[in-house]
This record gives structure tokens, C-alpha cells and sequence, in this order.
């Protein structure tokens, strides 16, 4: 069932730009299969530190045992938002580098009972980490057609949002919507063949960020992430979608800034401090070659910026 669980993306890209010190200890808030981490470890020294965590457990489980006889490896069941506690708890000061792969692997992709995919029947459930309270069945069963619609648009950026809202909403006071075929059935009474599959998508995307608040936890990391690189550490983000990529691209802008008063000011009273340089002005992505091989990272894009 684990087989093929998981193929890191811009693989080289990232350990080029990530390992700036072979002997320095380093971060990885998406640990997943472990695709990348063995990566990293593979280019590290014998005395260098790699500290990784994921929410989801069957990858922390799989991980743990991937990497049991790995003494360089400390794994954690945090979310990456975590990194200050498990900094302080590993006695670490800073990072040389500190990596995050927003993406789903495709295990939580094709497994049945992650019910993160629109493709197999399963529970509508869409939580990374199954201790959360609230599943996306509750948010579709108990949420007001308001705040779904919301969450869809938002989220989602899907234009038929109140549309998909009232559907939903109409459906539930005949019957639960317990499963992602029944949610798949709702959207596709809704929407012409041709454009199906990105709604879907979309849907099935903007329920999976709110449920588990993920770009709150992303901003958050982001700004603990900074705090705790070493001068000359890199970060290193892979997105996967625009609400994603646009939270890295302008929090990696801001902290590039050495002051944000307005420009009226004749004299700086705000004390901004840069604390980063850009180092990939454009983001890089997959080139065919990958994406013919790996057709879910076609939307990847890696930014990297740098500590100073």
C-alpha cells in the first residue's frame, strides 16, 4: 500500500538552493514519506542534525520506521506552525535551512480512507491530522449556506461558489453528505463536463485548507521560520496553488524591506529590519521531463530566500 506513496518534486532544485552547510542543522515541516528528508540526509554530513515533522500519521508512522536506525533524524508529530517549540525542545538556536512541501503526497491522494481526493469513494473527512474536531462532513452538514459559499470562493476561488453552497445545503436536509462521491455528485449536477475537474478540484481544495487551516499555519511558520535561520540559512517553500504561493511570495518581499513607512515620511519611524534576500526572483518549476513522469507536480513552485 506504501509503494510509490510519494515522489519528492524539484528534488535537485531544492537540496542546491536548501544545504548551504554539509555539517548544519536543518528543517523539513513537511516530512511526509520522507522523500526529501532522505534526500537531505543522503547530502549531509555524519555530524550534522535534521529535524522534520508531519501532523499526518500514517506518514509519521512510515517515517519513523523508515528512519529508525537514522541517528542525524528527529521526527515529530507537530504541525510545521510548531517550529519555535521543537526548536527549544532539540536545544536548537537556528537552522542553516528550513524546507516546506505544501503539496499532498499522492498516498493521501489514492488511499481511500484519507478522503482527500473527489476520484474514490470514501468518508468525507479531508483532516491531516485526525484529532481536529471539525471533518469537511461536518463543515458541508452544519455550516450555514453563507459560510460555505465563503469557503469555497475564498479558498477555492471557484466563481460558482453560491451555486455549490445552495446545492449543498438542499441536499443535506434530505440526507447527510457523508462521502466524497456524494459531494463529487452534488458538483457535477452544477458544472458542464468540460470544466469539471478543476471544479472539483477546487472544491475539494478549499475544504481541505479550511478544515485543517493551512494558510494560517503556513503565515505562521513563515514568520517563526525567519526568526530562527541562521545568517546566510535558506528557506525553501514548494507551493502547489496560487493562495499558497502568493502568502511566501509577499511575506519573502516583506522581510526584504528595510523600512514600511509611508512614503511621505521624511525620516524611517517604523525600525523595519531586513531580514531576507530573494534568492530565486522568479519561482522555479518542474521542467517537462518531470511533469511527464510526475503529472502532480505540474504546479509546483520553489522560492528560496536567504537569511542575512
Amino acid at each position: 500500500m506504501m509503494n510509490n506513496h510519494h515522489t519528492p518534486v524539484l528534488l535537485n532544485e531544492t537540496l542546491k538552493y536548501l544545504i548551504t552547510d554539509k555539517s548544519g542543522c536543518y528543517f523539513d515541516g513537511t516530512l511526509g514519506f520522507g522523500g526529501h528528508a532522505e534526500a537531505i540526509l543522503n547530502q549531509i554530513s555524519a555530524n550534522a542534525m535534521l529535524i522534520a515533522t508531519d501532523v499526518d500519521n500514517d506518514a509519521f508512522e512510515f517515517s519513523k520506521m523508515k528512519f529508525e536506525n537514522e541517528k542525524r533524524i528527529k521526527i515529530y508529530k507537530f504541525n510545521f506552525s510548531q517550529i519555535d517549540i521543537i526548536a527549544k525542545i532539540e536545544n536548537v538556536h537556528s537552522f542553516n535551512g528550513v524546507f516546506a512541501d505544501l503539496g499532498v503526497s499522492s498516498f493521501q491522494l489514492d488511499n481511500p480512507g484519507s478522503g482527500f481526493t473527489y476520484r474514490v469513494n470514501a468518508m468525507l473527512d479531508l483532516r491531516m491530522d485526525k484529532t481536529i474536531k471539525s471533518s469537511a462532513a461536518d463543515i458541508l452538514n452544519y455550516f450555514s449556506e453563507e459560510e460555505i459559499a465563503d469557503i469555497i470562493f475564498r479558498f477555492g476561488e471557484e466563481k460558482n461558489s453560491r451555486k455549490i453552497a445552495k446545492k449543498i445545503c438542499e441536499r443535506r436536509k434530505q440526507k447527510k453528505i457523508e462521502t466524497t462521491s456524494e459531494l463529487s455528485e452534488i458538483i457535477s449536477s452544477l458544472t458542464p463536463v468540460k470544466y469539471r475537474i478543476k471544479t472539483l478540484s477546487r472544491v475539494f481544495q478549499a475544504l481541505r485548507i479550511f478544515v485543517n487551516d493551512e494558510l494560517e499555519a503556513l503565515n505562521i511558520f513563515l514568520d517563526k521560520a525567519v526568526d530562527l535561520l541562521s545568517p546566510g540559512g535558506r528557506i525553501v517553500v514548494l507551493t502547489y496553488h496560487s493562495l499558497e504561493d502568493r502568502i511566501v511570495k509577499e511575506k519573502f518581499k516583506y522581510e526584504t524591506l528595510d523600512c514600511i513607512c509611508p512614503k511621505d515620511f521624511p525620516v524611517c519611524q517604523c525600525n523595519k529590519i531586513k531580514r531576507l534576500k530573494i534568492v530565486t526572483k522568479k519561482p522555479i518549476t518542474p521542467d517537462v521531463e518531470e511533469i511527464e513522469f510526475n503529472i502532480r507536480a505540474r504546479s509546483a513552485k520553489l522560492r528560496v530566500a536567504e537569511r542575512v
